[in-house]
């Protein structure tokens, strides 16, 4: 009896923690999706922004904007592309790597970016807009590169397996139209044994000689009741007698 009550006491314990565990981890997964949400949605305001700023605001400001805004859609443009191929295509995942250690630079540099928005001596932050200029491009320019080789390789794997098919199909059609294709015949000799064209080809059913016919109706006499009678033939009128 007491082992019994151990017993049961122990599945219970189990189902409570287990069922903590279950609670914990649907917590953290909707906490995260949350987070994502949360996220997300910053991010689109904050790209709002910068549009808005980019297109109505001339001067120091809007240039940081444009240069943030372009830094900001490159980046995200390869990250979308990268990750999405890599569950397809496994060898991305060094590429993968190097936009990680370049996704650090790009951080750095739209922090620095956005720190340079709020500062209020415009003339300093003016002398610092070519060098800014510079490693924007640099950094969009290795994302584009990252973002096109992975779709070229993806549209090279597409065209390449569309070319394996089409020949395929090509076979297979050919296959179904088999009838179409008569066999030639060795030698150029037709089943007679006299030699024929290039190219001639097998003739179908027996040969028969001229004689034939006659030599067979000598032999056997033609029942008059099984002669194949044609539509145009007019019918045999009966003998009269006198």
């Amino acid at each position: 009896m007491e082992a019994v009550i151990l017993i049961l006491g122990l599945l219970v314990v189990a189902f409570v923690a287990l069922g903590i565990y279950v609670s914990v981890k649907i917590v953290r997964a909707a906490s995260r999706g949350v987070d994502r949400t949360i996220t997300q949605a910053r991010r689109a305001v904050e790209d709002t922004t910068l549009r808005a700023k980019s297109y109505g605001q001339v001067g120091v400001v809007g240039e940081l904007a444009q240069l943030r805004l372009a830094l900001r859609t490159s980046m995200r443009a390869t990250q979308e592309a990268l990750q999405t191929g890599v569950t397809e295509d496994a060898s991305l995942s060094e590429s993968l790597g190097l936009f990680q250690r370049l996704s650090v630079h790009g951080r750095e540099l739209d922090d620095e970016l956005k720190r340079l928005e709020r500062e209020p001596d415009k003339k300093t932050v003016a002398s610092l807009l070519p060098g800014l200029r510079k490693r924007t491009g640099e950094i969009t320019r290795s994302a584009d590169s990252l973002r096109w080789a992975a779709r070229d390789r993806a549209r090279q794997f597409a065209d390449d397996d569309l070319a394996t098919l089409n020949e395929q199909i090509d076979v297979e059609a050919g296959a179904l139209r088999h009838w179409t294709t008569e066999e030639p015949v060795p030698g150029g000799r037709d089943r007679t044994g006299a030699p024929g064209a290039p190219g001639s080809t097998r003739q179908q059913g027996p040969v028969s000689e001229p004689g034939d016919a006659g030599i067979a109706e000598a032999i056997t006499a033609a029942d008059p009741r099984q002669r194949t009678v044609y539509p145009w033939q007019e019918s045999a009128r009966p003998e009269t007698t006198n």
